[in-house]
């Protein structure tokens, strides 16, 4: 008896022959990158070493894109963002100990955010292994220990023969919901040593679906289909499963409202009736969805931001659809359905009852006029003006992606992203340097649409070595850089708290200067002219920066009072 599977191992005449003669010159390292294709991957990140480079030296006899960046953690970053906007894992090929060590706060974001990056490292040769304190070069007593906290899996190879089955395990783990960072290591001699191994020439690594179970579904649906003022708070994991269609059909079949967290701007249409848009920063959000009798939480934890800093109490039933088991429940008792975000409102459309609610796109006006009022009253029209500006400047279809800077805060509750995966920031672990080189990521994933990066000056000196990336790849990304002199945000906490600011002012270069010693485009702006000067920026192929001498202020916060 022959079973599909037995035809599926069978090897064809010309992977028979590639197997009994494989090329010669090959090594570790093109097991590295041979698993790479196989897997599917068409484009690598990352920064040569010398434990390193028996990968980077089989790069060359591969047909994999490497985009090098200047500094490891940017290069983590870049990766990121090309998760992100693809839903690919990004493979990411780092150096040992200071190489390594570099990308963590890189993966800390991807982990937070979720975003698939498979990192991988050359290790110390294999001797000097099991922390004996040998003396090599970059050698660490226990490199992976460094990343088990921060990562979401740690794979180890010693062996050639480890290597495709450690990256293709990798592989599926960042891709397996909730997606995130994985780490890959392998010493220095393994990568270089001659290989015999056949090459590899396919690599199954398919992730597992993860499925709610329909007992709790049932439950949901009838609290929802029961309910009185039903909403919907929508995070990240809505945009990630390409879940925003489903997202609308069940608010419409439900008329419940909903609100999207900073990671879910764009699941839900802005100016819909129904849309509550992003304003959880806000007193009246929080009211509205501490009046509502049934909450339904996707793709979010509801942590310290989509909670408006823990201040939020529902007095109705909460129901939680989450990927990362962790969060169910981590911060309000609810009714806890483990599942990707797709599955989970599909179960959900397929079993709820359609409601008539008549009053429901009101009460969402009113909420939204209120945020209105209590914004116009603090005289913020610069702030307001800079974020239109930007708006109107960026083309609908343009991903953004925003460092931790005030007008990213402003665009985490004021934005309209267009669509879902089009806005991306750090908020996930709050670093600063994200935008930029997150940025190039994007604009080497998608090189038809300009990308934006948005940057305060202090973020944007983390990131000014990748002006060397983007001229040297001529990735299409526009730059703007709000100039206010120091870390503006920590100023305004600081004058806040303590009545004055301390190491928070900076000397910055010229960076419009800078920019042109790069050889990229450069120009300073005025809050008048930024719309104008930011559309020509992104209207012409290439990386351009674009310099805003200004100090813009936060919108008042409503949890501290």
């Amino acid at each position: 008896m022959t079973h599909d599977h037995d035809l599926e191992l069978r090897p064809t005449a010309a992977q028979t022959e590639a197997a009994l003669n494989p090329p010669p010159g090959r090594n570790g390292g093109d097991l590295v990158v041979e698993t790479l294709a196989g897997l599917g991957a068409t484009t690598v990140f990352g920064l040569p070493g010398q434990h390193a480079l028996g990968m980077f030296d089989a790069l060359r006899r591969s047909d994999l894109r490497y985009i090098g960046l200047r500094v490891e953690n940017n290069a983590g970053f870049a990766a990121d963002a090309y998760g992100r906007i693809t839903g690919e894992a990004a493979p990411l090929l780092l150096s040992t100990g200071p190489g390594a060590l570099t990308s963590l706060a890189a993966l800390q974001e991807a982990r937070a955010a979720s975003a698939p990056v498979l990192a991988i490292s050359s290790q110390i040769p294999t001797p000097g292994l099991g922390g004996g304190r040998h003396g090599y070069l970059h050698e660490l007593p226990d490199q992976a220990a460094s990343f088990r906290g921060v990562v979401k899996s740690v794979h180890t190879v010693r062996t050639q023969s480890q290597i495709p089955s450690a990256i293709a395990e990798a592989w599926k783990s960042a891709l397996t919901a909730p997606h995130g960072p994985v780490w890959v290591e392998i010493p220095q001699d393994v990568l270089l040593a001659p290989t015999l191994l056949p090459v590899v020439t396919a690599v199954d690594a398919t992730p597992e679906d993860l499925l709610p179970r329909p007992e709790l579904t049932a439950v949901a649906a009838d609290l929802l289909s029961r309910a009185a003022r039903p909403a919907i708070i929508a995070g990240g994991g809505v945009v990630r499963a390409d879940a925003s269609k489903k997202l609308r059909q069940l608010a419409e079949k439900l008329q419940a409202p909903v609100v999207t967290t900073p990671g879910g701007k764009g699941a839900f249409p802005w100016t819909h009736p129904l849309s509550l848009q992003s304003w959880l920063e806000d007193r009246h959000t929080t009211d509205f969805l501490e009046d509502a009798d049934v909450v339904l939480v996707v793709g979010s934890g509801l942590g310290e931001l989509s909670s408006n800093y823990h201040t939020f109490k529902p007095r109705g039933r909460v129901i939680q659809i989450e990927a990362d088991l962790g969060k169910l429940e981590s911060n309000h008792p609810a009714l806890g359905i483990h599942a990707d975000a797709w599955h989970g409102l599909q179960a959900l459309l397929e079993t709820v009852t359609e409601r008539a609610d008549t009053e429901a796109a009101e009460r969402v006006r009113d909420v939204l006029a209120k945020v209105r009022e209590r914004i116009a009253a603090q005289e913020l029209t610069l702030e307001q003006g800079v974020l239109e500006s930007v708006r109107r400047a960026l083309p609908a279809s343009s991903p953004s992606f925003w460092d931790m800077t005030i007008l990213a805060y402003w665009a985490w509750s004021a934005f309209d992203a267009k669509g879902p995966n089009h806005l991306h920031s750090a908020q996930g672990a709050g670093g600063l340097g994200y935008g930029f080189p997150a940025a190039l990521g994007a604009a080497a994933a998608d090189p038809t649409r300009p990308v934006l990066a948005v940057s305060g000056d202090g973020g944007a000196l983390y990131s000014i070595a990748e002006l060397a990336t983007a001229k040297q790849y001529d990735l299409n990304v526009t730059w703007l850089i709000v100039d206010d002199g120091g870390y503006g945000i920590l100023r305004e906490y600081m004058t806040d708290a303590f009545g004055e600011a301390t190491a928070t002012e900076l000397t910055r270069p010229d960076y419009v200067a800078l920019a042109e010693s790069f050889g990229v485009r450069g120009v300073r702006t005025t809050p008048e002219a930024l719309e104008s000067d930011l559309a020509k920026a992104l209207g012409e192929p290439g990386p351009s920066v674009v310099v805003l001498p200004a100090v813009l202020r936060m919108f008042a916060a409503t949890h501290l009072g």
